[in-house]
């Protein structure tokens, strides 16, 4: 297993009112992230917020390129993100205890926190295709270039790991300095990560590693 000090290239927030950040995804442009009873847009350029949507936010979210998802307590929402409107929502698998959300394949990839598992789910039921366990709380789930990617956070430790989407085992480490938490984590699809910094009310930048680049 590769193991290396997490990078933090850029700190935004805290913002007005927000007293954390929970679930975020990233759709291209705009950083999303879930602040309790509202959806916040952030431009990670200028660090500027954007806009709201009002609609409960407590864990994980995701953007499927059209839609974002948002866990709220027991349920998954659909939402669209230009008029703020849910237009579904499916059971979660955690029923209430899930943590990340991340869409790839087609699916949405869920985490559940203290149960230390990432369940695979159908966007359509919320039917659990397949599980995966960890070794550590599971916060943020992220796909980049393919491979699989989730925050944990126990105590004063949190990382970023890689893991093995088939057996769950940890390949590589990035952890973070101490009391720097991870609650939401997100590709932006090149070589940084988005990561949510829970009760900090702050939203983080992390390089992501190139392959082959991190100290074993």
């Amino acid at each position: 297993m590769k193991r290396s000090a997490a990078e933090i290239v850029r700190e935004y927030g805290p913002f007005p009112g927000v007293d954390s950040v929970n679930g975020l995804t990233y759709d291209g442009e705009r950083v999303w992230f879930a602040a309790g009873d509202r959806l916040i847009a952030l431009d990670p350029a200028s660090g500027k917020t954007l806009r709201t949507i009002d609609v409960a936010a407590h864990a994980g979210t995701a953007f499927d390129g059209k839609h974002l998802f948002q866990i709220a307590e027991d349920r998954i929402q659909k939402i669209d993100p230009k008029t703020g409107r849910v237009l579904a929502t499916i059971p979660a698998p955690g029923g209430g205890r899930d943590s990340g959300l991340a869409w790839a394949e087609g699916t949405l990839w869920v985490g559940q926190d203290r149960a230390r598992k990432i369940h695979q789910v159908d966007p359509q039921t919320g039917a659990i295709l397949r599980t995966i366990e960890s070794n550590r709380f599971v916060t943020g789930v992220t796909w980049s270039d393919g491979e699989l990617w989730h925050g944990t956070w126990e105590g004063d430790e949190s990382d970023v790991r890689r893991v093995d989407p088939q057996t769950g085992e940890v390949l590589e480490r990035l952890e973070m300095p101490p009391g720097v938490g991870v609650s939401g984590l997100e590709s932006d699809g090149g070589d940084q990560f988005f990561c949510g910094g829970g009760r900090s009310g702050k939203v983080r930048a992390v390089r992501r590693p190139k392959r082959g680049s991190a100290a074993p």
